[in-house]
C-alpha cells in the first residue's frame, strides 16, 4: 500500500512488509560450522612458507642489530634456541599442529583460529 497524504506514521508501522524472494536471502544458518576445506592449497602453503620465512628474517635481523650494539635479548635469545627455522622444519609440521582431540592427533593448521597471526612451529615429540 502506498501512503497517502492522511496516513500516519503509525498506520505506516503497522503495514505489513513483503518478504524477501528466496534468491535474496542468506543460504547458511547460524548454527552451522564454517566451511574450511580438508586441506590446504598450494597457494596457501606458500604463503604459510613465507610467513615463516619472514619471521625468521626478523628474528635474525634483530638478533644482528642488537649483536652490532653489543647486545642481546632472552627473548629473541630463547626464540633461536627452541624454535626451528622454515628450512629446518618437517612439511608435517609446517602444515598442520598437534590436537589431541583429532583422530590421528593432527588437524591443519588452516583449522586453527587466527592461524596466519599465531606462531605454531612446536609439536609434541613422536606427534
Amino acid at each position: 500500500p502506498s501512503p497517502t497524504p492522511s496516513s500516519t506514521a503509525s498506520e505506516l508501522l503497522r503495514t505489513p512488509r513483503p518478504l524477501l524472494p528466496l534468491q535474496y536471502r542468506s543460504s547458511t544458518n547460524a548454527s552451522t560450522p564454517r566451511k574450511i576445506p580438508w586441506r590446504l592449497s598450494s597457494n596457501q602453503k606458500f604463503r604459510q612458507r613465507n610467513r615463516l620465512r619472514n619471521v625468521d628474517s626478523v628474528v635474525a635481523t634483530l638478533d644482528n642489530a642488537l649483536a652490532r650494539q653489543g647486545q642481546s635479548m632472552k627473548k629473541v635469545e630463547r626464540w633461536k634456541v627452541e624454535m626451528p627455522t622454515e628450512q629446518e622444519m618437517l612439511p608435517k609440521d609446517k602444515y598442520s599442529v598437534f590436537d589431541r582431540k583429532v583422530k590421528r592427533y593432527r588437524k591443519g593448521i588452516h583449522k586453527v583460529p587466527k592461524w596466519t597471526r599465531v606462531s605454531q612451529r612446536l609439536n609434541p615429540p613422536g606427534f
